[in-house]
This record gives structure tokens, sequence and C-alpha cells, in this order.
């Protein structure tokens, strides 16, 4: 797929940005473009919002998998692009409509030229959550067509174009929601003993969950727990009943999170005590740190000095992505695809430069013919 059709594919995609499990608009601009591609070796199922595509290979030793996911986020876009969101208040700041498009152009070149090996693609919904990489595991395409390598790219703005990064190991965190909800008792402002006040309570929780990390996590251990949201009370003079706090949990251990979680509802207890209040937990998604198998690295960054681009070696990092359900699962690994871009990831900005699409479908495919 040459350049021009590929930046094409993005803009199209970048303007129809979906929620996960919502996605299907998404879904049948794929399902659509794919039916466009040679059928001789072509095994397409849908899954939920998701599609698989079995690439039949010319001898099918083992079979390859690549993920790429397609879903997008619940924020206001501030690019400027005339090929801006046409969803109100969703945007693809993750760089997701880059993800599909370089997989949709690794698909036209195996479709056209199918490579040694068997070759899923897994266009996975819900990466933002709830999380849609643990229940494709277990479905029942995936059964059929399990890969027994997969791997995946994300971009990275802050790479330039051209250069890839990834480690052996551990390369994301661990990482959960955290939703806390306070239940106390309201009333009037000039009579606050007669209240249980919840907008204390929760600002006092909120001081409190960093010494978690500071006091109860092992120093040579990494965490981080983060409240981005605080709601409560309903104007100056009324003493709130209510408050809720929405945040995310990450270490760089499965023990750490487990460490965390358990401090946290220690912490609930005794404020549920001492407010007289009732403190209710919930963890939303939680996905599973990113674990890098080390041959495979290995074998991509040969893939890699074999190209005009530059592989670097990456650094640990508290981003969450649950592909690492897959890497659970299976042997594989993930790789930073650089963007260069000056806005960042989940940010209204994130303005990823088009070049990096070819270079993306080149490493791909080099690396579904290579591993």
């Amino acid at each position: 797929m040459e350049q021009e059709k590929l930046i094409k594919v993005r803009r199209e995609l970048h303007q129809i940005p979906e929620l996960g499990f919502k996605e299907y608009k998404t879904q049948k601009y794929l399902l659509d473009y794919i039916e466009k591609m040679p059928q001789s070796a072509l095994t397409v199922e849908t899954w939920e919002t998701g599609i698989f595509v079995h690439v039949k290979g010319s001898v099918g030793a083992k079979t390859i998998g690549y993920r790429a996911d397609i879903d997008g986020l619940p924020l206001v876009e501030e690019t400027g692009y005339e090929f801006s969101s046409l969803h109100e208040g969703r945007m693809h700041a993750c760089g997701h409509d880059l993800h599909m498009t370089i997989a949709l152009g690794a698909l036209t070149r195996l479709a056209n030229d199918p490579a040694e090996d068997d070759v899923v693609f897994l266009f996975q919904p819900a990466e933002e959550g709830p999380g849609g990489a643990e229940p494709m595991l277990q479905s029942e395409q995936m059964e059929k067509f399990r890969p027994d390598v997969i791997f995946a790219l994300h971009v990275a703005p802050d790479l330039p174009v051209g250069t890839v990064s990834s480690k052996p190991g551990l390369l994301f965190a661990n990482t959960s929601e955290l939703f806390i909800d306070f239940k106390g008792v309201g009333g009037h402002a000039a009579f606050p003993h007669l209240t249980h006040d919840m907008v204390v309570t929760a600002s006092a929780f909120v001081t409190h969950l960093q010494q978690i990390v500071a006091r109860r996590v092992d120093p040579l251990d990494s965490a981080v727990i983060t409240v981005g949201k605080i709601e409560s009370g309903t104007v100056q003079n009324i003493i709130a009943q209510a408050a809720r706090l929405e945040g995310t949990i990450r270490t760089l251990s499965p023990e750490a999170m487990d460490k965390v979680k358990g401090e946290i509802e220690k912490v609930a207890r005794g404020y549920e005590i001492a407010n007289d209040c009732k403190v209710t937990i919930d963890y939303g998604a939680n996905y599973h740190q990113v674990y890098n198998d080390g041959e495979q690295v290995r074998l991509f960054e040969n893939i890699v000095k074999e190209t005009p681009y530059q592989f670097q070696t990456a650094n640990m990092a508290m981003t969450g992505e649950d592909f690492g359900y897959m890497l659970k699962e299976l042997p594989g690994f993930m790789f930073w695809l650089g963007v260069d871009s000056e806005s960042g990831l989940h940010q209204p900005g994130l303005k990823p430069k088009e070049e990096a699409l070819e270079v993306g479908v080149d490493l791909v495919e080099k690396t579904l013919r290579g591993l």
C-alpha cells in the first residue's frame, strides 16, 4: 500500500473514533477494506467488534500473530486537523488510527504475497477500557487461529520517525483503575457537627494514598497512585454527603499491585471507623504487565538492523497496555514506533507524523516474514 493510500486510510479512521466494544463503524470500515484484498489466502472472522484475519502461508510450519488495537478515547480533539474527529467528545489520541492503518498495510502485502508461515492479524477492541485482550484470548476464534508467537507496536511521540525501541523483559507496568465512593451524612454548612463531611474525608484520603507508596512499597520496587478526578458536593453552603475519587494504580510487579490494593483497603476500613462513613472500592479494568520475550526481541532487533531504520533499547515505563495479557499466554513482544509529535499520548493535540506509517508497515511485514 503506497504512502498516499496509507495516509488516506489513517485520516478516514481518525475521523471515526469509538469507545471500547462500540467500534461498529470502525469494524465495518476494516471489513470493507479487507474484502477488497485478494481472498485466496484469507479467512476472516469477527469477534465482538474485533476481527481475526488468518493468512495461509506457503509452508505453514507455525503461526505468527500481530495485534492492532482499534478503539478511541473520550477526549475533545484539539489538533486543528481538517480531518478531525466527526464524533463529538471522541478522539484517536493514543494512535490507534495509525495502528490499524499499519496493520491493513501489512495485511495487504501478505494477502498479495503470503509469507512462509501462517499469519493471524488481531484487530482488537477496547484496549483503552474495559479491556479487550483478555476476553479475546478466551474466544473460539483465538482457539482456532492461536499463534505460536505474537507481537504489536505502539506509537511513540518522543521518538523520531525511523526509530523503533524495545527491550527484553518488563516494558510496561501492571495497571488498575481505581474508583472510591464515600457515603456520609450531609447537612447545612452552619451545623457541621450534625454531619459527616465527605469533602473533608475524601480530601484526607487522597493525601493518605501517597503514604502507601512512600511507606508501604519496597523502595527497590515502584508504584504510582494517581487520583485524577474528584467529585463531591452540590453548592457552597451544603456539606456533602457523598464523594467519589477516580484514579489509577501502576506498579512494576504483580506483587506490588497486590500490596498497594491491600493497603488501600486497610486505609478505607480505618476511614469508615474514624469518619462514620461507608467507603466502597472498585478497581475497574486491570491490565497485566507487558513482559517481552528476550529471544523474540533479539530477533526483531536483528530484523531492524537489516533495514534503514534505527533500533534503540527502551526504558521501562509506567504505561498500561492490555496486550500484556496476550504476552502472559504467548511468547512475543511489543515495540515503540517513533512518530515525532510535540503532544504526547492521551493528549488532545497528538499529531503523529504520517511518514511513520510506511516505516510501520515495512517493519511489521518484515517481522511477520522473519520471526
